[in-house]
C-alpha cells in the first residue's frame, strides 16, 4: 500500500477487480455484489474480531510507525528527548521477561493506598488520587468547552465506573452469560494479586454489585445522544449541596481545581446514586470495587498473565477474538498514544506529501460547494432556517493532514528504572493535569482531537469544525491514481459524511459558533425529526443476527445510529453532486473495465466497508457503536437514493425500496 509514493509497480487498483462476487446481483445484495470477493481473500485473523478495509490500513499504519520506533530504539536517545520516551516506553512494552518477573508489584502501593480507607472522610481525597492517575470510579470529571459559550473551557462531571462499557451488559437478561464471565474474570484478577479463593470471590461479587447499581441508573447510549439533558451547569456551592457526600473542597483541591466555580453535571440520575452510594455503601465494599477499578485498569501494563487474563475476557469473550495481537503491536498502541503527536510529526515528514495536503483542500472546498446547493435546494426546510445553515457551513474550520503547531511533551517524564505500569500511572497524571489545566481558559481552536497517524476523520461542533488526518489519505480512501469517480465515492463521501454530522441530530443543535443554540425554526425542526424517524424506523427493521441458542434475533439499533446514518447518506449524495460539479463542460468519461463512472463512484463507497466480522463483535457493536455495520451502511444507506439505482439500472430486488417509503434529508 505504498500509492503515496506514486511507483508504477505499487499502484494500487482504482477499482480491484477481484473485490466482487459475480455470483450475485447488484440488486439482491449490493454489498456482497461489491466485496464478496474481498471478503473471501481476506479471512479473519485470529487477532481480529473483525477486519475491514480500515483496518488493512491500519496494519499498514502500523508497520510503518513500528520502522519509526525500531530506528528510534536502536539509537542512544538524549534523556527527555521525545525519542528517548517513545522508544523507552516501546522497550518496556516489550520486554516479557521484566514484566513477567515484576508480576503484580507494581500495583502493592496503590492497593495499599485503597486498603488504606477506614474512615469515610477519607474517600474525597482518596478519588482524587485514583481519578488523577489510574481511572474514574464512581464518575468522571474533564474539561471541555462549555457547549452554550464555544469559546471558554468548564468542567463537566459524568457517569464512569462500570468496566464493561455499556449498561444493557449488567441489566438485560440476554447478557446473563457474559456478566458471568467478568465476574469470572475479577476473581482471576483479585487471584493474581494475591487474594485467597475465598476473599477474592467476595471482592469480586462486591466490586460487581456496585457495577451493577451505577449500571441502573446510567444514560443508555441512545439517552446519551440527547445533548440538551445532559447540561446541567451548577455553581460549586449548589454542586456541594447536592451531591453532600463529599467534601468538594478536599476533592478539587486533590485534582488541582481550586478555582472551580461553576461546573456542568451531564447525568444528575447517576450522580445521585453515587451521592447515595458514598454515604451507605460499607467501606469494605468500596475498597473492592476501587481494587477492582484500579488492577483491571492496569493489567495491560503487567504480566502476562494479568494481560492474558484481560484478553481472555475483552478479546474472546465480549468481542469473539482467537488470540492476542503480537505484542510488539501492543507495545506500540502505547506511545503511539500517549505522545501521539509527537510521534505524527515524525510520520509526516516521512509519509505524507504536500501535494496530497493541496489536493485535499481542493476537494474539502468542492464538496462545501456541493452541500450548499443541497442546502438551498431542500424542499423541507424555510428560507430563513436555510440561510443561518449555509452560514454554519460557510464557518467551517478545515483541518487537513497535521496541525499547524504540536504539542509540547517536554514536562512528561518517563524513567525505565521504573516499572511499566508506574510510567503509565505518571503519564495519566501529566494527561489529566494537562486536559484540567485548561478550565476556566480559552478554548484553543487549533488543537486537534486525532492524530495524523489516526485512519480516520470527524466533526466537532463546539469548534464547527472538520478534521482529516494524513494517515486516511491512502487508498480505498484518496488513492492519486484513481479516477475522479472513484476517489469522490471514497475520500469525497468521508469529506461529505464529516460535513454532514454538522447537520444532523446532534450536530444540528449548535450554531456557526460552535455553541449550543436552536437557529431552527419550529416547523423545520418538526419536519428534520419527521424524516429521521422514517430513517430510525428503517434501520430497527434490520435483523443484524438471527434467533439462535435460545437468544432472540438482533436488531439495528436505528436511534443510536442516526447521525451515522445520516451523514452517511448527506456525505453519498453531496459527493455526487460535487463530482457532477467536476465535470462540467466536460461530459462523463468512457467506462473503466466495464463500469460507468456512476457504478465506480458507488464501488468504491462500498469497498470502504469491506469486512469480515465475527458475531460476537457484531453484538458487541450494535449495543456499543454509534456507526451502522458497514453491510448495512452500503445497502440500507444506497436504497433511498435513487441516483445509485439509475447507476445499475435496478428497478426490484432486495436492494429496491419504492420511492414512496425512501427518505432523502440532506
Amino acid at each position: 500500500m505504498a500509492a503515496c509514493q506514486n511507483n508504477n509497480s505499487n499502484k494500487v487498483p482504482a477499482i480491484d477487480l477481484n473485490n466482487f462476487d459475480l455470483s450475485i446481483a447488484p440488486n439482491a445484495d449490493f454489498y456482497q455484489y461489491a466485496t464478496g470477493g474481498w471478503q473471501k481473500n481476506n479471512p479473519l485473523k485470529p487477532e481480529f474480531s473483525r477486519y475491514g478495509s480500515f483496518d488493512v490500513l491500519r496494519e499498514n499504519n502500523e508497520k510503518r510507525i513500528n520502522e519509526l520506533f525500531q530506528a528510534m530504539a536502536k539509537t542512544e536517545a538524549v534523556k527527555g528527548s521525545v525519542e528517548q520516551k517513545i522508544s523507552d516506553l516501546y522497550k518496556m512494552g516489550l520486554d516479557s521477561v521484566r514484566l513477567n518477573a515484576e508480576g503484580a508489584a507494581p500495583l502493592e502501593a496503590d492497593l495499599q493506598m485503597v486498603e488504606g480507607l477506614t474512615d469515610r472522610a477519607q474517600l474525597p481525597d482518596l478519588l482524587a488520587r485514583i481519578h488523577m492517575a489510574l481511572g474514574n470510579p464512581f464518575f468522571g470529571i474533564g474539561v471541555m468547552a462549555d457547549l452554550m459559550d464555544s469559546n471558554v473551557n468548564t468542567l463537566y462531571v459524568g457517569q464512569s465506573g462500570i468496566s464493561m462499557g455499556d449498561r444493557d451488559y449488567y441489566v438485560a437478561p440476554e447478557n446473563a452469560k457474559i456478566k458471568e464471565a467478568y465476574k469470572a474474570y475479577l476473581v482471576k484478577l483479585f487471584t493474581l494479586c494475591g487474594y485467597e479463593a475465598e476473599a477474592a470471590a467476595t471482592a469480586a461479587a462486591d466490586a460487581l454489585e456496585i457495577e451493577d447499581s451505577l449500571a441502573e441508573v446510567f444514560f443508555s447510549n441512545v439517552e446519551q445522544r440527547d445533548i440538551p439533558a445532559q447540561y446541567n451547569p451548577m455553581t460549586r456551592e449548589e454542586f456541594a449541596r447536592t451531591y453532600d457526600a463529599l467534601d468538594w473542597d478536599v476533592y478539587f483541591k486533590g485534582m488541582g481545581l481550586e478555582q472551580v466555580d461553576r461546573l456542568i453535571v451531564e447525568q444528575k440520575r447517576v450522580m445521585a446514586r453515587v451521592n447515595e452510594m458514598l454515604k451507605t455503601l460499607p467501606l469494605e465494599k468500596i475498597r473492592h470495587y476501587l481494587a477492582a477499578q484500579i488492577i483491571n485498569g492496569g493489567a495491560s501494563s503487567l504480566s502476562d498473565d494479568f494481560q492474558t487474563a484481560s484478553f481472555e475476557f475483552y478479546g474472546r469473550t465480549m468481542s469473539g477474538q482467537q488470540e492476542q495481537k503480537p505484542r510488539w503491536k501492543r507495545a506500540m498502541s502505547v506511545p503511539n498514544g500517549l505522545l501521539g503527536e509527537a510521534v505524527g510529526e515524525m510520520y509526516v515528514a516521512k509519509y505524507f506529501p504536500e501535494k496530497d495536503k493541496q489536493r485535499m483542500t481542493q476537494l474539502v472546498k468542492n464538496l462545501q460547494t456541493s452541500l450548499s446547493q443541497h442546502i438551498a435546494a431542500l424542499d423541507w426546510m424555510s428560507d430563513a432556517t436555510k440561510a443561518k445553515a449555509q452560514e454554519k457551513l460557510a464557518a467551517f474550520t478545515v483541518k487537513i493532514g497535521y496541525p499547524d503547531k504540536w504539542k509540547d511533551y517536554s514536562t512528561l517524564e518517563i524513567d525505565p528504572a521504573k516499572s511499566y505500569y508506574e510510567n503509565l500511572r505518571d503519564a495519566s497524571i501529566w494527561a489529566t493535569k494537562d486536559n484540567l489545566s485548561k478550565y476556566g481558559k480559552p478554548v484553543d481552536r487549533a488543537e486537534w482531537g486525532m492524530t495524523p497517524q489516526t485512519v480516520n476523520a470527524y466533526y466537532n461542533p463546539t469548534t464547527n469544525e472538520i478534521c482529516f488526518p494524513a494517515a486516511i489519505l491512502q487508498p480505498p480512501f484518496y488513492n492519486p491514481d484513481a479516477d475522479d469517480a472513484v476517489n469522490y465515492g471514497a475520500i469525497g463521501v468521508v469529506i461529505g459524511h464529516e460535513m454532514t454530522h454538522g447537520f444532523d441530530d446532534q450536530g444540528r443543535q449548535f450554531d456557526k459558533d460552535g455553541n449550543m443554540n436552536n437557529w431552527w425554526s419550529e416547523e423545520d425542526s418538526e419536519a428534520f425529526k419527521a424524516k429521521t424517524e422514517v430513517l430510525v424506523k428503517q434501520f430497527d427493521a434490520i435483523e443484524v443476527l438471527p434467533a439462535k441458542d435460545g437468544q432472540p434475533a438482533l436488531h439495528a439499533n436505528g436511534a443510536l445510529c442516526l447521525g451515522e446514518n445520516i451523514a452517511d447518506q448527506g456525505g453519498l449524495r453531496v459527493a455526487w453532486t460535487a463530482y457532477q460539479n467536476s465535470l462540467e463542460g466536460k461530459g462523463h468519461p468512457a467506462p473503466i473495465d466495464g463500469f460507468t463512472d456512476a457504478q465506480r463512484f458507488y464501488l468504491a463507497y462500498a469497498t470502504l466497508w469491506a469486512q469480515n466480522i465475527r458475531d460476537e463483535e457484531i453484538a458487541r457493536l450494535t449495543k456499543l457503536d454509534v456507526h451502522s455495520l458497514g453491510k448495512w451502511r452500503v445497502d440500507a444507506t444506497l436504497r433511498n437514493i435513487q441516483d445509485f439505482y439509475d447507476a445499475f439500472n435496478i428497478t426490484d430486488g432486495a436492494m429496491f425500496l419504492p420511492e414512496e417509503e425512501r427518505v432523502i434529508i440532506w
